[in-house]
C-alpha cells in the first residue's frame, strides 16, 4: 500500500508540475499565438472574412478553395494557462528578408542560394538577384499554421513562378523598343526594332517588381504570408553573351550620338534658314515703305489742285538740277537745224 501511495503521490506531482506550472505561457511582442484544442484550433467564425477576388488577383474557384476559418489570436502579453489536451502555436510576425533565390527545401540549389536561373524571350539563360520581404498575415494565421505543410517553401515556389513567367514572356513597351532615337527620320521600319530583351529587362527593373508586387497580393489569400516587397538588383546574363551585349549597347549609343547630333544641326540650319527670311523680308519692307509713303504724298497733292503736282515736279526737277554737276537735255524737233545749247 505505501508503494501505491508513493506512486500516487509521484504521479501527483508530475502532473502539478507538469501541467500546473508548465501550463503557463507568455507571447512575445513579435510574436501571436493560436491555440488548439485535441489538435482543433479555437474558431472565431468557420469562413474567412470577404476578400475582394479582384484585389487579391484570384479567381472564384480559387477563392472558394482557400477560404480558410478565422481563428482566435492571442495578442502579445501573459501569462497565459493552457489545459493539458490543448497546445499553443506561436508565430513571429515580424518582417522578414531572404533572397529571392533561397530554397528553403534544398538550401544548396540556384547557386547556394545566391542567384535564380531563367529563360529570356529571346532564349537567354539569365541570372537574377535580389531580395523579397515578407511577414505572416495575422488576419490569415489559420492557412499557415494548418493549410499547407511548408508555407515558405509554398510562397517561394509561388513568387519564383511568377517571376520566371514573366522574365520569359517580357517584351519592351513599343515606344521603348526603338533604343535609337530618331530612327523613324532614317527608315520607318527602325522605329519597331525591340531592343535586346535582356536589356529590356535591366531598363525596366521597377516595372518588373511592380508587377511581382502585384502579381503576390493573393499570397497573403493563399498561404497566409503577405510579400511587402520585392526587389530585384540583378540581372546577369552568361558570360559569352555580356560582352554581345555590351558591344550592342555601345553601337547603339554611338549611332544615337550621331543622330543627335545630325538633329543638332539641323536645327541649327533651320533656325539660321529663319533668321535669313526674317532679314530680307525686312529689308524688302523698309525699301517699299518710301515708295509707299511718296505714293501716299502724291496722291494728296493731287487732291489739292491741278497745279500743285506739277509744281512738284517742278521743284524735284530743280532740286535734282542743283545736285549734278552736268545736265544733258534732249533738243526739240523744231530747233534741230540750230544744234544744241
Amino acid at each position: 500500500m505505501s508503494i501505491l501511495s508513493g506512486v500516487v503521490v509521484g504521479f501527483l506531482i508530475w502532473f502539478i508540475v507538469r501541467y500546473g506550472v508548465f501550463g503557463f505561457y507568455t507571447v512575445d511582442q513579435n510574436e501571436r499565438g493560436v491555440k488548439t484544442s485535441f489538435g482543433r484550433a479555437q474558431r472565431l467564425a468557420d469562413t474567412a472574412p470577404p476578400v475582394d477576388a479582384a484585389a487579391a488577383g484570384l479567381s472564384e474557384e480559387e477563392m472558394a478553395r482557400y477560404n480558410y476559418p478565422q481563428v482566435r489570436v492571442i495578442p502579445p502579453g501573459g501569462p497565459y494557462f493552457k489545459m493539458p489536451w490543448e497546445r499553443v502555436y506561436k508565430v513571429s510576425v515580424a518582417t522578414q528578408t531572404l533572397s529571392m533565390a533561397y530554397d528553403p527545401e534544398d538550401p544548396q540549389a540556384n547557386r547556394g542560394g545566391t542567384m535564380l536561373d531563367a529563360v529570356t524571350k529571346d532564349q537567354l539563360v539569365t541570372g537574377l538577384t535580389g531580395q523579397i520581404r515578407y511577414r505572416v498575415s495575422e488576419q490569415n494565421l489559420y492557412a499557415y499554421l494548418f493549410g499547407v505543410k511548408n508555407p515558405i517553401a509554398h510562397v517561394m515556389g509561388f513568387f519564383i513562378s511568377i517571376l520566371r513567367e514573366r522574365i520569359a514572356n517580357f517584351e519592351a513597351p513599343r515606344g521603348a523598343a526603338a533604343v535609337i532615337p530618331g530612327a523613324a527620320m532614317l527608315d520607318p521600319n527602325l522605329a519597331n526594332i525591340a531592343g535586346v530583351s535582356i536589356n529590356d529587362l535591366r531598363k525596366n527593373l521597377r516595372d518588373l517588381n511592380e508587377h511581382m508586387d502585384s502579381e503576390s497580393r493573393s499570397s497573403s489569400v493563399r498561404y497566409g504570408i503577405m510579400l511587402d516587397a520585392s526587389l530585384i538588383t540583378g540581372i546577369d546574363p552568361p558570360a559569352e553573351v555580356e560582352s554581345a551585349l555590351a558591344a550592342i549597347n555601345t553601337a547603339h549609343n554611338q549611332v544615337s550620338s550621331d543622330i543627335s547630333l545630325a538633329q543638332a544641326g539641323a536645327d541649327q540650319k533651320l533656325v539660321e534658314s529663319k533668321r535669313a527670311v526674317e532679314i530680307e523680308t525686312l529689308r524688302a519692307q523698309a525699301e517699299v515703305e518710301p515708295l509707299t509713303a511718296l505714293a501716299t504724298q502724291l496722291r494728296q497733292l493731287r487732291s489739292s489742285g491741278p497745279g500743285a503736282l506739277i509744281a512738284y515736279l517742278r521743284n524735284v526737277r530743280l532740286g535734282l538740277f542743283a545736285k549734278a554737276d552736268q545736265v544733258i537735255l534732249e533738243v526739240g524737233r523744231g530747233t534741230a537745224g540750230e544744234g544744241g545749247r
